[in-house]
């Protein structure tokens, strides 16, 4: 059985005379600098200088570095809170130089120690601390309600002996992960091949295309009205995700209708969901773990990322798009409709 940990396991001592230099400021480096902040923390943030995120960090009293700087200037803690891929670059250049010994290195995702884009030296330090919520609004408004967002905590490099108690102070100050149902000890390498894995095939690549291809087939094939295909397979999506999140699978089936819970089993495993569907999983999972999928996307990105640009300027025409904008004009409230007008 899995080992959740709480607030018994979790001390803010570790973090007790040490600089945490959190580097990048978007949401979740906004939110975790701002909750260690108040959690008594000494914070300072690395950003791109006169850039959006330095304005915003000087608008919430920091006084924001470049990130070479605060990589440097008492970086004890070093946060890694920018996005996957431009995590290598920025600490070969302004990183890795300041990685004095004993320092900590610490992310939110293990994509770049997994697939070693990231390579720290021996002397250092390496944990993760992934609060499983998306974005970071959540990880700081939870916070600020007394409460906190569940968290996954692994250590890749412990050099000095106390990275794990680090990375559950982080847990605990930066994020309230050990008040919110606690903290679940991983790996890089579990946490970043099941997430990939997950986004992939369910939550964002499974999910969306599902939702568009059925849309697109009752239109097309069904002859069905596209204002009303929308509301049956993407506008009901949400009150349906929410009540599996709220109490499972089985509690979705018994919020649902007799009609709606046979056809569901019935059709939905089986005939939608079948055994080509396993074998696209296998095959999708083995890119992970082989690096296949870490090569193609970081290849993507120093290309200019114009296949991604591509697909994205034809998923914005698409008639599930045009139609979405429509149906969700119609019922904002009034008072909106009204302001949006004038």
């Amino acid at each position: 059985m899995v080992n959740v940990l709480t607030e018994k396991d979790a001390d803010m001592k570790y973090l007790d005379g040490k600089t945490v230099a959190v580097i990048g400021y978007g949401i979740q480096g906004r939110a975790q600098a701002l909750n260690l902040r108040d959690s008594g923390v000494d914070v300072i943030v690395g950003v791109r200088k006169n850039g959006e995120s330095y304005r915003q960090a000087r608008d919430d009293g920091f006084e924001p570095m470049e990130i070479s700087e605060a990589a440097d200037a008492g970086g004890d803690v070093i946060m890694v809170l920018i996005p996957d891929e431009t995590q290598e670059r920025v600490y070969r250049e302004s990183i890795m130089p300041h990685l004095t010994e004993g320092k900590t290195l610490e992310f939110a995702h293990g994509f770049n120690i997994r697939f070693r884009r990231i390579v720290p030296p021996a002397n250092v330090d390496v944990i993760m601390v992934a609060p499983k919520a998306p974005g970071g609004a959540m990880v700081r408004k939870t916070f600020l309600e007394g409460f906190g967002t569940p968290s996954l905590v692994a250590v890749e490099q412990d050099y000095t002996g106390k990275a794990f108690q680090t990375a559950m102070a982080i847990a605990k100050g930066g994020i309230g992960a050990t008040r919110a149902g606690g903290v679940i000890r991983t790996t890089f390498t579990e946490e970043t091949e099941t997430d990939l894995f997950g986004e992939q095939v369910v939550l964002c690549g499974g999910i969306s295309q599902l939702i568009k291809r059925a849309f697109d087939f009752l239109v097309s094939r069904g002859g069905y009205q596209p204002e009303i295909a929308y509301f049956e397979v993407l506008h009901e999506m949400k009150l349906i995700v929410d009540l599996i999140q709220a109490g499972g699978i089985e509690n979705m089936w018994d919020g649902v209708s007799n009609t709606a819970e046979y056809g569901g089993r019935t059709r939905g495993g089986g005939r939608v969901i079948d055994e080509h569907y396993e074998a696209a999983m296998d095959r999708i999972l083995r890119d992970i773990k082989d690096g296949s999928f870490a090569k193609e996307w970081m290849d993507e990105y120093y290309s200019g990322q114009k296949n991604l640009d591509a697909m994205r300027e034809k998923a914005r025409k698409e008639q599930i798009e045009v139609i979405g904008k429509e149906i969700r004009a119609m019922f904002r409230p009034v008072k909106e409709r009204a302001s949006a007008r004038t």
